[in-house]
């Protein structure tokens, strides 16, 4: 029996939890059954208790007085002590029907999918390749504050695209906390982040003093503490991140506000388009009460 769910990421403070709470207030609004999962090992406060909590397996904080580990060593120790221990996801997920949203809520060290193949194997054990059988998808947040730093927000298209070639699976990729920056930024203007492109770097009102300009020419070797310093070296790596991201043309992203009912059904829709959620659900049948309302009606 296949299941439907998603993977919600992202950097730290991108509003992954905030997320996850609006979509399942929307889902419960819609008549969708959902299933909560928190695998966010330091994670305390939320607006709706999980299904199912990684803490109840283990918890960053003992991990890190037991272990005398830091935050992000403890962080990894939690997920490598998960894999070891998959039971504990698929005994809970395996009786969920097609009928739920699985909703999985991850924590926001990046490293955990771009570069270390933590996620990656927890992905395959939650998916078809594995035991669940699991038409997943990740949603990856970017905090849209970073429109106003470009480097920022380049680094940050970056992450999901390293994320989107790690785990392998199909990718929503959102721009977050969008009331942030509603009325300080132009929305011609955000809808140039919406499809990232290097143009962008090469208008960035950061970037026109005389010095940065100078730094920038051919002839200047970039290793020079001058240009160092006058921060060409650090536009020319920008520039050669953006153009990698634009080579590869696979990040676009989706406008997200969580106070709009509209944008939150938005997101959906492309989220179960991507897991082919309708595509499984069969026909219902017409309320039989509904349909004859006088069979329980005095015939007499």
């Amino acid at each position: 029996m296949s299941k439907f769910g998603t993977m919600v990421m992202g950097p730290a403070g991108a509003g992954k939890t905030t997320f996850c709470s609006a979509l399942i207030q929307h889902l419960r609004l819609n008549k969708r059954s959902c299933y909560y999962v928190n695998l966010d090992p330091a994670a305390e406060d939320f607006v709706y208790e999980p299904d199912l909590d990684i803490k109840d397996l283990i918890s960053l904080e003992d991990v890190m007085e037991e272990m005398g580990l830091g935050p992000n060593g403890g962080l990894l120790y939690c997920f490598e002590f998960l894999l070891e221990n998959l039971d504990f996801l698929t005994e809970a997920l395996d009786p969920i029907s097609d009928e739920y949203m699985i909703i999985i809520d991850m924590p926001g060290q990046i490293e955990l999918y771009t570069h270390i193949p933590v996620v990656p194997t927890l992905v395959k054990h939650l998916t078809r390749t594995g035991a669940l059988n699991v038409n997943l998808c990740a949603t990856y947040l970017l905090e849209s504050t970073f429109v106003v730093d470009r480097a920022k927000f380049f680094a940050g298209t970056l992450s999901a695209m390293s994320a989107m070639v790690m785990l392998e699976v199909p990718h929503v990729n959102v721009l977050s906390k969008m009331d942030l920056v509603k009325g300080s930024v132009p929305k011609k203007q955000l809808k140039r982040f919406v499809d990232p492109d290097i143009s962008l770097l090469d208008d960035d009102p950061a970037d026109t003093t005389d010095a940065v300009l100078a730094s920038e020419r051919k002839d200047v070797d970039p290793a020079s503490s001058d240009s160092v310093m006058a921060g060409g070296s650090f536009k020319r790596l920008n520039k050669a991140v953006a153009r990698l991201i634009d080579d590869f043309s696979m990040v676009s992203f989706l406008q997200l506000d969580v106070q709009d009912e509209d944008s939150i059904g938005a997101i959906l829709s492309y989220i179960d388009d991507a897991i082919q959620y309708h595509e499984a659900q069969e026909p219902r049948e017409p309320n039989d009460a509904l349909e004859n309302p006088w069979d329980d009606a005095d015939m007499s």
